[in-house]
């Protein structure tokens, strides 16, 4: 039927202002079903009016990815309860042997952090944020447009999540901030400033602010080695590469991966070995998958570019 893809653009354009007007009243969906939610109402939209072998697939798709962030909410709720020790003082370490006895966190704040708001706070407070919907926001995009495409994002996004999750159980790491808080027995250093959200209030959205404040209240807080905003910044770059069609679109996308973790270490989010550490995880889940797919799918049709 002719009239299938009008309606589903209309849709998709429906659900994009809905998704917007929403994120304006009550911020970006944080808690997993409501985000799950919102994937689905996607994947409904985009398969509208196809078969009902591609119906049956949709569940199926939609049936892998809740279990997959299930899984991995469960698996990094129990991260921080199975009595590994705590490594406070080893990143710490790190960072100052990479930079010759120097403090990268210190020295960024004491260069640019200052009592007034300054353009690159709003713009690493805008590239942090970004981890809270651009990976899942590019997975709905490859489902709706190259499912075959989608398989192979969420093999290596499915690795970066796990082995993440397997190192937060054996090296629970307490970030910056709070290795150097006063508010725990361990502090190691004088504490950072933690102005994570401030550029979002200053640009009057409030709302953004709000989302980190609620988020801190359950991820686990030593989840920090490796960086998965770090890797998943790097994740979506590498992925897309080779699908973007101008050289001066590849250049701005490099740029990104740089930004998330310079703002990491200004916000004192992240050492500078957590973002290493998050990079080598994505390098070595599409190195192990690339490695795969050309045993097993030795003829795969050329990677589609973006349009």
């Amino acid at each position: 039927m002719r009239g299938w893809p009008l309606l589903r653009n209309a849709l998709l354009v429906a659900y994009v202002g809905a998704f917007i007007w929403s994120f304006n009243h009550n911020g970006l969906p944080i808690a997993r079903m409501a985000v799950l939610g919102w994937v689905a109402a996607a994947f409904v939209i985009g398969n509208t009016g196809k078969s009902w072998q591609s119906q049956t697939r949709m569940v199926r798709d939609l049936a892998l990815y809740g279990a997959m962030w299930i899984s991995y909410d469960y698996s990094r709720g129990i991260a921080d309860t199975l009595g590994f020790p705590l490594q406070v003082q080893t990143p710490y370490n790190l960072d100052r042997v990479l930079f010759f006895g120097s403090d990268p966190i210190r020295w960024m704040q004491d260069q640019f952090l200052r009592s007034d708001v300054r353009w690159y706070d709003v713009l690493f407070s805008i590239v942090y944020f970004t981890h809270f919907f651009l990976p899942v926001a590019a997975s709905v995009y490859l489902w709706i447009r190259w499912r075959d495409e989608w398989l192979r994002y969420i093999r290596r996004f499915a690795t970066v999540l796990f082995v993440g999750v397997a190192t937060f159980v054996v090296l629970p790491t307490a970030p910056p901030w709070m290795a150097a808080s006063e508010k725990y027995p361990y502090q190691i250093t004088d504490p950072y400033s933690r102005t994570t959200g401030r550029g979002w209030t200053e640009l009057g959205l409030e709302t953004v602010t709000n989302v980190l404040i609620r988020g801190r209240q359950w991820v686990n807080p030593t989840a920090a080695f490796p960086s998965l905003h770090a890797a998943f910044a790097l994740f979506v770059v590498m992925f897309f590469w080779h699908r973007m069609p101008r050289p001066w679109m590849r250049y701005a996308a490099a740029s990104f991966p740089v930004l998330m973790a310079l703002s990491l270490v200004y916000f004192a989010e992240h050492y500078v070995v957590d973002v290493l550490a998050g990079w080598l995880l994505v390098v070595g889940s599409f190195w192990f998958w690339g490695r795969w797919e050309r045993r097993r799918m030795p003829a795969v049709e050329q990677e589609p570019v973006l349009t």
